[in-house]
C-alpha cells in the first residue's frame, strides 16, 4: 500500500505558475501509474495528466515529471488560468497489464488528500 501526500498548491494570478508536488510513501513509486486529477466545485473530477498524456485543457502548459531519488512526481504548471481552478490530486494504480483507461480515476487505486489550486483574473 502507498501513501500519497500533495503539496505545492495556492494562490496565483493568471498567466503565473505553481508547481505541485506528490511524495508517496510506503512503496516506491516505481511500482505504480501515476496520475494526477483535478476536482472544481460542482464539477466532477476530471484527468489533468499521466505520464506523457495530457488533457486537451492543459496540454502545452502543464508538465509531469518523477523524482525517483525522492520517491515524488511532480505537476509543473505554466500559463494558468482561472478555469484552472480547483483541488488537485494526484493518484496512483498499481502496475500492471494494459486493459485500463488512464484517464479515468476509478482506474487508480489509491489518491491523496488534494491541495487547492485558485488562478485569480
Amino acid at each position: 500500500q502507498v501513501q500519497l501526500v500533495e503539496s505545492g498548491g495556492g494562490l496565483v494570478q493568471a498567466g503565473g505558475s505553481l508547481r505541485l508536488s506528490c511524495a508517496a510513501s510506503g512503496r516506491t513509486l516505481s511500482s505504480y501509474i501515476m496520475g494526477w486529477f483535478r476536482q472544481a466545485p460542482g464539477k466532477a473530477r476530471e484527468f489533468v495528466a499521466a505520464t506523457t498524456d495530457y488533457a486537451d485543457s492543459v496540454k502545452g502548459r502543464f508538465t509531469c515529471s518523477e523524482d525517483n531519488a525522492k520517491n515524488t512526481v511532480n505537476l509543473q504548471m505554466n500559463s494558468l488560468k482561472p478555469e484552472d481552478t480547483a483541488v488537485y490530486y494526484c493518484a496512483a494504480r498499481i502496475l500492471t497489464a494494459s486493459g485500463y483507461n488512464r484517464r479515468s480515476p476509478s482506474a487508480y487505486d489509491y489518491w491523496g488528500q488534494g491541495t487547492q489550486v485558485t488562478v485569480s483574473s
